[in-house]
């Protein structure tokens, strides 16, 4: 599965940052491979944090707003994780990870949501729709009817 973010998105929100970061000890310049394992890894964070109640299909179909929240979450992750990779964190950037982290959980417990193009509905079995928090129970026909006790 994609990344939640790229490195131009990366870029545009921590410009300046992002080379302080993300530079090659030995040569000086961006190490793009390390940020987009940054990137990959922040990525799967938030599928296993949101894996609580959002499945891999209705995390696909995230609509652009859902999209755009999470996008920002993956940043903040994967920009730690990157400052983590080359021992240049701060207390700032630590910050920021704990309150995406905390976010998702939040949006993963149900204190939030997430909206998807699909609505959070598809087909069931029998043809029926059924809603992302509703409840299927399927049960054995009923024994006590109308019809059956009338005749006793």
């Amino acid at each position: 599965m994609p990344a939640f973010a790229t490195i131009a998105d990366v870029e545009a929100r921590f410009p300046s940052e992002l080379l302080l970061v993300a530079a090659n000890e030995e040569t000086g310049l961006r190490d793009d491979v390390r940020i987009g394992h940054g990137l990959d890894d922040a990525s799967t964070e938030i599928r296993a944090i949101l894996a609580a109640r959002y499945s891999a299909a209705d995390l696909a179909a995230l609509d652009e707003t859902s999209l755009a929240v999470v996008k920002v979450y993956c940043i903040d992750i994967a920009f730690y994780r990157i400052a983590l990779s080359f021992s240049r964190s701060t207390d700032n950037i630590k910050e920021r990870y704990d309150q995406a982290i905390k976010r998702l959980e939040a949006i993963a417990s149900g204190k939030g949501a997430l909206t998807t193009t699909n609505s959070g509905t598809g087909p069931v079995e029998d043809g029926g729709d059924v809603g992302q928090n509703e409840v299927i129970l399927e049960a054995p026909e009923r024994v006590f009817t109308r019809a059956r006790l009338g005749r006793i």
